[in-house]
């Protein structure tokens, strides 16, 4: 077994790798949530890192090849330094990819006068990474990029507040927030993996031009990309269409939350990292 190894700190992830899986069906997938230990988004950069290192770890040895982080906060604050300083050293055959390059490829394919909007949790959003890699990655195409943080949005989903009256007041404040910021915004990134789950209450605010990007399906579309461009890669990955769940909180509590994510019932594996 040479499975796709998916991260997140927590639940959100699953609205990535249930895309990982429609797109990729007959690979294996391993799902680590180190949910003892979520949220992320309010922990330091240093934090941060350490647990996304240890994950990463864990899934080398458990014969991962590649590894995605579907997690912003995780992506924002860790991915850069465990490319360039871990993996040469502890893996350097091994590959970590993460959600927010995918999604800045994206916005660069589809926005049409480069004003974009992205919303995320505070962790994200004061780690400043989508304008610094919209600056960085969008060839130019990126003229304006403004940013605002939801803190209620992923409580609600967790919470299974979706479609509440005050799940619709948090929703419709921080939209309108975002939209005052830049009225010429065309593309609004989804910048948490839980907000897919929130996508009918946002679109009632969102005006109807604006390019509403999720990152899940963005993920996989640019991970087959990414396969086609690396069949060294592709060749070590174990193709038995498999899947398995794994959590560092009670793998009861993980199933029973899981599911609201990835839509149906799972069976998941307590681990400790």
């Amino acid at each position: 077994m040479a499975p796709i190894g998916v991260f997140d700190s927590g639940y959100g992830g699953l609205t990535v790798l249930k895309e990982l899986v429609k797109a990729l069906p007959g690979y294996d997938f391993l799902y680590l949530g180190d949910n003892a230990r979520n949220p992320y988004g309010t922990r330091s950069f240093e934090v941060v890192y350490e647990y996304t290192l240890e994950a990463v770890r864990y899934l080398f040895s458990q014969d991962c090849p590649l590894v995605i982080i579907a997690c912003n906060t995780a992506s924002a604050k860790a991915l850069r330094n465990i490319q360039q300083l871990d993996l040469p050293v502890i893996a350097p055959d091994r590959r970590v990819l993460g959600v927010i390059r995918p999604s800045v490829e994206k916005v660069a394919e589809i926005t049409g006068n480069g004003h974009v909007g992205v919303l995320g949790t505070i962790g994200t959003v004061v780690s400043e990474s989508y304008p610094i890699e919209l600056e960085k990655w969008s060839g130019g195409r990126v003229v304006s990029t403004v940013q605002e943080a939801c803190p209620m949005w992923v409580p609600i989903v967790e919470n299974n507040e979706i479609g509440t009256e005050g799940a619709e007041f948090f929703i419709k404040r921080h939209i309108q927030h975002i939209l005052a910021k830049d009225p010429e915004m065309d593309t609004l990134i989804l910048g948490c993996t839980h907000y897919p789950l929130l996508i009918d209450s946002i679109r009632k605010y969102v005006p109807p031009h604006i390019h509403i990007l999720e990152q899940g399906a963005v993920t996989a579309e640019k991970l087959v990309e990414y396969l086609q461009r690396h069949p060294d890669m592709e060749s070590r990955l174990s193709k038995g269409g498999t899947l398995r769940y794994q959590t560092t909180e009670s793998a009861a509590n993980f199933a029973e939350k899981a599911a609201l994510f990835i839509g149906q019932k799972v069976t998941a594996e307590h681990v400790r990292l």
